[in-house]
């Protein structure tokens, strides 16, 4: 199997020996030769939802240069996951995952769509959303789109029809709705979905609550920030029932129903199965900001070091934990501040914390940041995912010095134009202080945690 990724050194870690992972660009139809050559069956698994600007546009321009490729390549096959929906008044969203189909399909290759409801299980962002909502909310107000009707389908039960789709008997293209055992509405879902984590929630209903609205109520109560939000909302109001049953007929697929799959994805979320968020996606930052064409002015860096008399694992242990629940160790509630305002111009903001508490993976998320290099002991690279006039890194090392380390704290810029000169010297002060006090803490705790190891290791 071969996986086409932007960042394929996100993506490595993760796959089996089975698997080679290579770089490409749907944006750039140069980088998808290669990817495409000797492949028999292409899946397409893409979409532009979180992009700045028209991500209808994107979605199509994207598809075409995907179709194109696969043709000149001989694909002999391409299977694409889309979204379910009747046809009419479509919302901006679903009518761009239907457009996709009809570009792959009228490509000359053989394409089966599957046009899925919600799906439940981890990575999927409407589950993702109604989970964040029913876990931090014991009273929620509820919009109109709460009652629309769905028929959600089980991840497992969607990843068996793509791959039944390979030996699919066929030289035409299709398609197929496919859908769980059971009809249910948004409301119905976080009731079941709160009913089997033992919670007890309240729902209220208050129709008037406009879709922009939503989104930005959305942004600051789940992980999912306004910009995504209010696209999604606009498709909540599609019901989503299969019309077409011809997938169980040509399938030997039987979907689970709303409670099995409401049931296996806690289990799989309990066993830490899961190894996808949605919000782990390079495309939950929105539109990914490269630097061909664009002139960066010179990159200023803040450099600050500190020494401990600890092993390097007890002078980084603060540092792999940094972030999310654990906090940023000075200035948390400035933090806050600078996730909600980047929250509000379109940014993640600060809702999407880290998987893991203890040891970050490389391509993870840790709130507005993202994990570009990581080393046990030794390094921690994280990379800005705000808004800001420019790119912006930080950093920490541990070196070993003596009979302690040293811990090396860089925060980097590359400012585009005046605004983004602008933009780092008038917070230079605030950032001296705010990243100084953050090291220090980080070589306080390194320092008591080792002398706690040594006072209990001595008693």
């Amino acid at each position: 199997m071969r996986c086409l990724a932007r960042r394929p050194e996100f993506l490595r870690r993760r796959v089996g020996p089975g698997t080679e992972v290579v770089g490409g660009d749907l944006t750039r139809p140069e980088t998808l030769p290669a990817a495409m050559q000797d492949v028999s069956t292409a899946y397409y698994l893409v979409h532009s939802m979180a992009s700045g600007g028209s991500f209808r546009e994107q979605d199509r321009l994207a598809a075409e240069a995907f179709a194109a490729a696969a043709r000149r390549a001989c694909v002999k096959r391409i299977v694409y996951l889309g979204g379910l929906g009747g046809e009419g008044n479509l919302s901006h969203h679903l009518a761009s995952r239907q457009e996709v189909g009809r570009i792959l399909r009228d490509c000359g290759v053989p394409t089966l769509e599957f046009r899925a409801s919600i799906i439940i299980g981890s990575g999927s962002l409407s589950f993702e959303m109604i989970r964040a909502l029913v876990d931090r909310l014991p009273v929620m107000i509820t919009p109109r789109w709460v009652r629309t009707q769905s028929q959600p389908v089980s991840i497992e039960d969607v990843i068996a029809y793509l791959i039944a789709a390979l030996e699919y008997p066929t030289a035409e293209s299709r398609v197929f709705e496919i859908g769980g055992a059971d009809q249910a509405s948004y409301g119905d879902i976080m009731m079941e979905y709160a009913r089997q984590r033992g919670l007890h929630r309240l729902m209220l209903s208050f129709p008037l609550l406009s879709p922009r609205l939503s989104g930005l109520w959305l942004g600051l109560v789940t992980p999912v920030y306004a910009r995504v939000g209010r696209k999604l909302v606009d498709s909540l109001r599609n019901e989503t029932i299969i019309k077409n049953r011809d997938a169980l007929d040509s399938f030997d697929v039987r979907p689970r129903t709303l409670h099995e799959a409401i049931a296996r994805a806690l289990v799989n979320e309990d066993r830490q199965f899961a190894a996808t968020r949605w919000s782990d996606a390079l495309s939950s930052s929105g539109k990914v900001r490269g630097i061909a064409g664009v002139r960066y002015g010179a990159r200023v860096v803040d450099s600050r070091t500190r020494k401990v008399e600890v092993s390097a694992s007890a002078a980084f242990k603060p540092i792999r934990r940094i972030g999310g629940n654990t906090g940023w160790y000075a200035g948390n509630w400035l933090w806050r501040l600078r996730g909600f305002l980047d929250l509000m111009i379109g940014g993640p903001g600060m809702r999407r914390g880290r998987k893991d508490p203890e040891l970050p993976g490389v391509g993870e998320t840790i709130d507005f940041w993202r994990v570009e290099v990581f080393q046990p002991d030794r390094l921690l690279r994280l990379y800005a995912e705000m808004r800001l006039p420019g790119r912006a890194w930080l950093q920490f090392e541990v070196e070993p010095s003596g009979s302690g380390c040293i811990i090396r704290q860089t925060a980097e810029f590359e400012p585009l134009g005046l605004a983004g000169l602008a933009y780092w010297y008038v917070l230079y002060p605030l950032h001296q202080l705010l990243f100084e006090r953050m090291l220090g803490r980080i070589a306080r705790l390194a320092a008591g945690q080792a002398a706690d190891r040594f006072r209990k290791g001595a008693s």
